[in-house]
C-alpha cells in the first residue's frame, strides 16, 4: 500500500457484494478527512455481466472473473471476499499468500478446521490485516445499547431474548443454490443466526453453553434452476429436476452466557412476510432496552432514572451522541435515519482505518472472531443432534 492511496476490490457481486462495493466508494466521505485516497480498482465474479454491472455502477475502474487476478494485481491492497462460503478459505489464502488485506463476510468458513487453516495464514501474512463481517457492530443503536450494558448503568444483563426471521426461503419453487447446500447449520443458523450469536456476545459477553436446539428443514427439496441465482432471489426460470434441501430453514435454542445471563434465539429462513427481521430484547437488573431493525435508527429504553409516574420504555433516536452516527451522516442529526446499507460503509471506513494505522474506530472483528462464531454453531449443532446442553468449545 503506498501511503498516498490505498487500492480497493470485491470479490463476488451478488446482494451483499455489492453492499461492499457501494461501502468502499461512500467510505472515504466519512469522519475525518485524512484517510488516504481510496482507488476503486476492480470487482471480481465468475459471472461476467454480473461482474461489469456491479463495477460501473459503483465507480469501480475493471471487472474480472477470477479472483486470481485480484490476488496477483499489483494495484489492490484491500478486497472484500463476498462470495459463497466455501469459497472462503482457498480466496482467502490466496489473497494473503499475494499481499492483499482481506475482509471476509461471515461466516467465516465452512468448517472450524477451515477456520483454523485461514487463521494461520493471516498469520503467515507478514502484517497483513484479515477481518471478519459482522456488520451489525457497525449500528449505532446496537452499539449504544452495549455501551449502556458497558458502564454498568442498567445492571448486569439477565435475558438476552433474539430473532433473525426472514422469508426468502418460503417459496418451495424457490431453486437450489449454494445456500440450501452443506449439511446441518450451514442454512439459516449460518446465514442469519451467525449475526444474532454474534450480536448476542456483542453485547452480553461470551456464551458458555447451548441446550434445547432443534434445526428444522420445512422445504426438502427445490428446483434445479435454468439460469444464474443472484442473493436471495428467484431464478427466472426453473427445471423439472429437483436435488434435496441440506440443512435447516429454522433453528431455535436457548444459551447460557458466561455471566450467568440466559439467552433465547431463533433463526429462520421461512418466516412469511418477513423479508429481514433482526430484533432483540435485553432484559438487566436495572433497566431493559430492546432494537427492531425494522426501525434501525432507534431503540427502545427502560431504567429507575425517571419518576415512578412517567417511567417506563422510551423511544431513543440514535444520533451524535450514540458511536458512528457523528460525521458517519451526511446530516448526522437525531431522527435523521440511517438503514442496514449503512453499515456497511461503516464497516469498510472502520477497516482502511485500521489498514492505514488511523486506530480512532474499533478494528473490524478478527479472524479469531469468525472462528468464536463457527464454534458456536457448533455448538448448537451438537445439542440439536444430542439433546443435551454442549459447553462452548
Amino acid at each position: 500500500m503506498s501511503g498516498r492511496s490505498i487500492g480497493v476490490a470485491v470479490i463476488g457481486a451478488g446482494m451483499a457484494g455489492r453492499a461492499h462495493a457501494a461501502g468502499y466508494r461512500s467510505a472515504s466521505t466519512l469522519y475525518m478527512p485524512d484517510l488516504p485516497e481510496v482507488r476503486l480498482v476492480a470487482i471480481a465474479d465468475v459471472n461476467r455481466e454480473f461482474a461489469a454491472d456491479t463495477a460501473k455502477r459503483y465507480g469501480y475502474e475493471r471487472a474480472e472473473t477470477d479472483w486470481r487476478a485480484i490476488a496477483e494485481a499489483r494495484d489492490i491492497d484491500v478486497v472484500s471476499v463476498v462470495v459463497a462460503n466455501h469459497l472462503h478459505r482457498e480466496i482467502v489464502e490466496g489473497l494473503l499468500a499475494g499481499g492483499k488485506h482481506v475482509l471476509c463476510e461471515k461466516p467465516l468458513a465452512p468448517s472450524i478446521e477451515d477456520a483454523e487453516a485461514m487463521i494461520a495464514a493471516a498469520e503467515r501474512s507478514r502484517g497483513r490485516v484479515a477481518a471478519v463481517g459482522f456488520t451489525f457492530r457497525r449500528s449505532p443503536a446496537i452499539a449504544a445499547i452495549k455501551e449502556q450494558v458497558r458502564r454498568g448503568g442498567i445492571g448486569r444483563p439477565i435475558h438476552f431474548n433474539g430473532h433473525y426471521w426472514s422469508d426468502y426461503g418460503c417459496d418451495p419453487r424457490g431453486p437450489i443454490s449454494w445456500r440450501y447446500k452443506g449439511g446441518p447449520g450451514s442454512g439459516a443458523l449460518s446465514d442469519v443466526g451467525s449475526h444474532l450469536l454474534d450480536a448476542g456476545e456483542f453485547i452480553c459477553g461470551p456464551i458458555r453453553s447451548i441446550r434445547g436446539a432443534v434445526l428444522s428443514t420445512v422445504i426438502t427439496e427445490r428446483p434445479v434452476p435454468l439460469g444464474t441465482v443472484v442473493g436471495h432471489a428467484a431464478a427466472a426460470a426453473i427445471s423439472d429436476e429437483r436435488e434435496p434441501v441440506e440443512n435447516e430453514d429454522l433453528v431455535t435454542f436457548t444459551a447460557t452466557f458466561a455471566s450467568g445471563a440466559t439467552g433465547t434465539f431463533s433463526a429462520s429462513r421461512v418466516a412469511f412476510g418477513l423479508p429481514n427481521s433482526l430484533a432483540f430484547e435485553l432484559f438487566a437488573e436495572k433497566g431493559a432496552a430492546t432494537f427492531d431493525l425494522d426501525r434501525a435508527g432507534e431503540f427502545g429504553f427502560a431504567d429507575g432514572a425517571p419518576e415512578a409516574a412517567t417511567n417506563g420504555y422510551r423511544q431513543v433516536l440514535a444520533g451524535p451522541s450514540h458511536p458512528y452516527f457523528a460525521k458517519g451522516m451526511a446530516m448526522d442529526f437525531p431522527g435523521c435515519n440511517y438503514s442496514q446499507n449503512d453499515l456497511f460503509v461503516f464497516q469498510a471506513r472502520a477497516f482502511l482505518e485500521q489498514i492505514a494505522g488511523l486506530n480512532r474506530l474499533p478494528p473490524c472483528p478478527s479472524l479469531e472472531d469468525g472462528l468464536r462464531n463457527l464454534r458456536l454453531i457448533a455448538a448448537v449443532v451438537r445439542s440439536a443432534q444430542s439433546g443435551r446442553e454442549v459447553p462452548v468449545g
